[in-house]
């Protein structure tokens, strides 16, 4: 993989993309006489990008990755509901780029019958699965008057958002080299993400993504964070090139300072998974446990002071009265209260097993696993485990069938993302948070992908291809 062969991908007009251009051009012309200046900027950005998708789908996912974590949010009204809090409507600028994209694509498999809307993939039935749970669960919470219908359709919106960021992947990335465009692409946002958590640091505060207002989420953040180490370990793993394991280990050592910055005890867990992956995935390599261990026995020197406290205090912080001790070990109040709301869950839960109370029928859990069962019940979470099964069982043969060795470098980090987030999981809403699923569904459509790809590097080819 070399930075010089990267390209931006080519647009090809044809008779219908010219019309279509012909028929904006005219409706701008007609708006410049009849808008506001700050409603017609936002008219032409609109055009802009829906005639970028229609053209050139590749070029609308570029546009779709530095949005995931780099767009603004712009909040406005309110939603009600037991699972939601009174939370406010958000909506980010990616929001508006898959609903372009999504149009743009209708359109065009539409116009032209040949691409096909949805590409088979052994994902399929266990999405479709899972999302007919969620959408069955939240029916029955409508009529047993727990769920209100606007709040848990767009909340069912949210979740399945994320699935279609997959087959927009899977249908539209058919080379090597798109596959390693877009990497690149994930790679750099990461890059910057961490850049902007690192500057957080001076002002003493804890470390968030970009433009998510006064109370940012460190937490969302730290999961990003490892998801990121885990695809850049991946590909440091098994990519060749001193330039590239260079910039590799250059961009890890920056997204574990920004995930230290974060303070979040729930990404230092997700972290921890990670490790274990690596270990157990790795353990025929002996410099790679060699390094782990090594690492494993600095961090807890070189740590900064705030984050050996903030580890600390989940087990010798100040004690209010009635924290749990588990193993012998007394946690703190806030774990406590968490491990508290995870039996009222399971509580509850008894009293509907099947189907749950529907999306956005129960109290707000902070952990997604008593949060699926408490909202959809064995059917979704059997459904939700079914998936991750499949995901798993399918990013295992992308690792053992590729020879190209960017392709196993990617299966191999999203095998270990993978298992990172179902330790995030733990203590966070870890597969419904738009800053992580985004990404994570984006690389599973690329290492679903895999098989199909053109031009990729075999072992006959290696020793005459560099990567």
């Amino acid at each position: 993989m070399r930075l010089h062969e990267l390209r931006i991908p080519q647009l090809r007009i044809g008779p219908v993309e010219g019309l279509l251009l012909l028929a904006l051009a005219v409706a701008l012309g007609l708006a410049t006489t009849l808008s506001k200046p700050t409603l017609l900027i936002g008219l032409v950005a609109g055009c802009t990008l829906l005639v970028a998708a229609f053209l050139s789908t590749s070029l609308s996912l570029y546009f779709l990755i530095f949005s995931m974590l780099l767009s603004p949010e712009l909040a406005f009204g309110r939603l009600e509901g037991r699972g939601v809090g009174g939370r406010g409507i958000t909506i980010r600028l990616d929001d508006i780029l898959l609903l372009i994209i999504g149009f743009t694509w209708l359109a065009k498999t539409i116009i032209y019958r040949e691409l096909g809307l949805i590409k088979r993939t052994p994902l399929n039935w266990p999405i479709m699965l899972y999302m007919a749970a969620c959408i069955l669960a939240t029916l029955l919470g409508v009529l047993t008057g727990r769920v209100q219908l606007a709040t848990g359709f767009f909340y069912l919106l949210k979740y399945f958002e994320y699935f279609f960021i997959f087959f927009m992947v899977v249908n539209n990335v058919r080379t090597r080299e798109q596959m390693v465009h877009l990497l690149v692409a994930v790679l750099v946002t990461g890059f910057l993400t961490s850049l902007y958590a690192i500057s957080l640091i001076p002002s003493g505060q804890r470390a968030t993504a970009p433009f998510e207002g006064g109370s940012g989420e460190p937490n969302t953040l730290g999961g990003y964070l490892v998801f990121m180490m885990a695809i850049a370990t991946g590909l440091l793993l098994h990519v060749r090139g001193a330039a590239v394991r260079g910039g590799l280990v250059a961009l890890l050592g920056l997204l574990g300072l920004a995930l230290m910055a974060t303070l979040s005890r729930t990404s230092y867990v997700a972290a921890g998974g990670l490790i274990v992956a690596l270990v157990a995935t790795q353990w025929r390599r002996p410099a790679v446990l060699a390094t782990v261990l090594v690492g494993a026995i600095l961090l807890p020197l070189i740590a900064p002071d705030n984050v050996k406290q903030r580890v600390s205090e989940t087990f010798y912080g100040k004690k209010y009265g009635g924290e749990i001790t588990v193993g012998g070990v007394t946690v703190d109040y806030s774990t406590t209260e968490r491990l508290r709301s995870w039996a009222v869950v399971i509580r509850d839960w008894s009293r509907r097993p099947l189907f749950g109370y529907g999306v956005t029928g129960y109290a707000w859990a902070d952990a997604q696993y008593v949060k699926i069962l408490g909202e959809t019940g064995i059917a979704g979470i059997v459904a939700f485990f079914f998936l991750i099964w499949s995901l798993w069982k399918r990013v295992r043969e992308s690792l053992l069938a590729e020879q190209d060795p960017v392709c196993r470098g990617l299966a191999l980090g999203f095998l270990l993302g993978l298992i990172a987030m179902l330790a995030h999981a733990v203590g966070a809403n870890t597969f419904i948070i738009i800053r992580i699923m985004e990404p994570f569904w984006l690389c599973a459509g690329l290492v679903v992908a895999l098989p199909t790809l053109q031009n990729k590097i075999t072992a006959t080819s290696r020793a005459q291809v560099p990567v």
